[in-house]
């Protein structure tokens, strides 16, 4: 009997035991779902302002075109128009002599390579890179202009054979992430001419070591050229670097040299394949595709014609506003002589770099990015069924889990940056295809700064860095949300529903996002659902500026700060961040008309004014853009977002 108590006891505190772990388990798979959900709504924020973003980039082409003509009417600004569409005389220098004449001292200790290239130089380099050592420039020009000789030589896309003795693994977005690119080769082997690679476009922005990126994958490309291919991707576009580090990257670590290395960086750009096709049965491209693609067109165009998506299609005329034609009579003659890609050319790039895939049928604009197209799965299946293919590889997109499969397995995304947003936020990912052409996807995620973290306290991180520059978005336009939120208040109460505050801010901001649920973590939110929308932003201080700018303006700085930076580096043809008063009195006033922002004249000047502290003629630009960032700092335990500007 005694024994038989036991057991039963034993049995009952088993079954309990199993019960609790059953608990605790079923708790614990609901606590990491909950943490997902959050990690994936920031993501969602995070991929909602950089098409934004990629929006008002590709709308910049449109300023472009309004300045040609304005500033084709003067012509004492033709210089600046060489600057911007033509040839410059820099670019006129013979490179092999520009490269001969840049001396490597003694006391550069970095790597000192030989060409042609050996595996042996690659080897050199990487171990460099991974010490933080910086390429000599002779060097970095030399890889160029070597590359450049290489790229010429390769179709629009080239075609690769599999084999069952030679292995393809396709790489896509690295985006300046040496320690992904260094991750990829421990895991998967370096290229050789056994282990082929192709990597598929954005190898820089973002991230800071796009140089880098760009010395190791051009070096395997001399020593291997038939068993590394690389893409180009909408980031291979010089406009594009203005905007998003890899210029400033470049003029950081190589000021004497960097303006020379960017102008050699461009061509080169250009002669980067379109795409690869595999097998005649894969196609691997950046972007996408719609439904007018063409092979046998982006075959046949020359591509190298194409310098920047950015840059407006001026083939042969300056740019008519009313009607929106192109006006010989206001091109200058740098630019007649430039020959461009005919529009449907153009087009069939635009969407191979720039296109996303969706579920929907159809093929309708890309209103997210301001460029390319979205395409549905009958689109996927017209063109596949068109050129005899079997599947189409791509990147472009961030995904979580840096890989995904839509279109019935037709299309692939593949994106190897890990922690693209922040540290945390996704996983890299790159795929192998073996002789069958059967993909297998391997994940990764370089994690230096978040070892030790917990779960909990990693997804913090990605979702406080989200709803940081959400906040930023959100104070840039305070103006015009508060405009939004008074339309709906006509009693002028102060106060509004979270739906209505909901509609307002989505109509303003035009991002696509859960603002209903979003709203608590934004703003303040009062009993019975309502906002206070003149309380400000929840966790935000008040907008501060200096006395002689108007607020308006501040505002304005701050929500064109990008676009602004890229058209003064462009009038700043040194680089040296000066720029003179009548240059940017006329440049912002014109700026400012395209946009149809309604600020005052007298209000540009007075600004002009204040800008030059040292009254000698010249405002240095960037710094004062930089004085108008949204910077964030800790008061008490609060982080707060602050709009501040330096004294000027």
């Amino acid at each position: 009997m005694g024994c038989r108590h036991s057991v039963q006891n034993e049995d009952r505190k088993s079954e309990k035991a199993m019960k609790a772990a059953v608990l605790i388990q079923n708790w614990y798979r609901c606590y990491k779902a909950r943490l997902e959900l959050r990690r994936l709504q920031a993501l969602n924020i995070f991929e909602s302002i950089e098409y934004a973003d990629q929006q008002d980039q590709m709308q910049l082409a449109n300023f472009f075109s309004f300045m040609l003509e304005n500033y084709a009417k003067n012509k004492d600004n033709s210089e600046n128009l060489h600057q911007i569409f033509g040839k410059s005389e820099q670019r006129k220098s013979d490179p092999e002599t520009l490269i001969h004449s840049i001396e490597v001292t003694d006391t550069y200790y970095g790597p000192r390579l030989k060409f042609p290239l050996t595996f042996a130089d690659v080897i050199l380099l990487i171990d460099a890179f991974k010490e933080k050592q910086i390429l000599h420039a002779r060097y970095v020009m030399q890889v160029l202009l070597e590359v450049k000789k290489v790229l010429q030589q390769l179709p629009n896309i080239v075609p690769i054979t599999s084999t069952s003795s030679k292995e393809l693994t396709i790489c896509g977005d690295i985006h300046g992430k040496l320690d992904d690119l260094f991750l990829i080769f421990y895991k998967n082997g370096l290229p050789s001419g056994t282990n082929r690679y192709i990597f598929n476009g954005d190898f820089v922005d973002r991230g800071q070591n796009s140089m880098e990126v760009l010395m190791v994958l051009f070096s395997f490309l001399l020593v291997y050229p038939n068993d590394v291919c690389l893409n180009r991707g909408n980031h291979e576009d010089y406009l594009m670097n203005m905007r998003y580090g890899f210029t400033k990257e470049v003029m950081q670590k190589y000021k004497q040299h960097g303006s020379k290395i960017l102008h050699i960086l461009e061509e080169v750009y250009t002669w980067l394949p379109i795409g690869t096709i595999i097998d005649e049965k894969i196609l691997v491209i950046h972007g996408g595709i719609s439904d007018t693609t063409d092979l046998n067109i982006l075959k046949q165009m020359k591509r190298n014609k194409l310098r920047s998506v950015l840059m407006p299609p001026t083939a042969h005329s300056g740019t008519d506003l009313k009607s929106g034609r192109i006006s010989r009579d206001l091109t200058p003659p740098s630019m007649l002589a430039m020959q461009q890609l005919s529009k449907t050319e153009r087009d069939q790039i635009v969407n191979v770099l720039w296109s996303d895939p969706r579920s929907k049928n159809g093929c309708y604009p890309n209103t997210s990015r301001g460029g390319g197209c979205y395409f549905g799965p009958d689109v996927t299946e017209n063109i596949l069924a068109k050129f005899a293919l079997k599947m189409i590889i791509r990147s472009h997109e961030c995904k979580p889990e840096g890989f995904d499969i839509c279109h019935d397995g037709k299309i692939i995304t593949v994106f190897s940056a890990s922690n693209y947003y922040e540290e945390g936020s996704n996983r890299g990912a790159y795929l192998k295809l073996n002789h069958d052409n059967n993909p297998r996807f391997f994940q990764y995620q370089s994690s230096q700064m978040t070892q030790g973290k917990t779960l909990h306290e990693r997804v913090n991180l990605v979702e406080n860095s989200a709803f940081r520059i959400l906040g930023e978005r959100m104070i840039s336009r305070k103006t015009d949300l508060i405009k939004a939120f008074q339309a709906y208040d006509p009693n002028n109460t102060g106060k509004i529903s979270v739906s209505d505050w909901a509609k307002a801010t989505e109509e303003t901001l035009e991002l696509p996002l859960p603002w209903l649920s979003l709203c608590p973590r934004v703003v303040r939110v009062i009993e019975n659902g309502y906002v206070l929308y003149n309380m400000g932003f929840k966790d935000q201080a008040v907008v501060k500026g200096p006395q002689e700018v108007k607020s308006g303006m501040v505002e304005t700085l701050v929500r064109y700060r990008s676009d602004l930076k890229i058209i003064f580096n462009i009038i700043d043809k040194d680089q040296s961040g000066l720029i003179s008063m009548d240059e940017f009195r006329s440049m912002w006033k014109l700026f400012c008309s395209h946009y149809n922002i309604n600020i005052e004249d007298a209000h540009v000047d007075q600004l002009a004014h204040s800008m030059d502290l040292n009254k000698d003629g010249s405002i240095d630009f960037n710094e004062f853009l930089t004085a108008f960032d949204v910077v964030h700092r800790l008061e008490g335990n609060k982080e707060d977002i602050a709009l501040t500007s330096q004294n000027l």
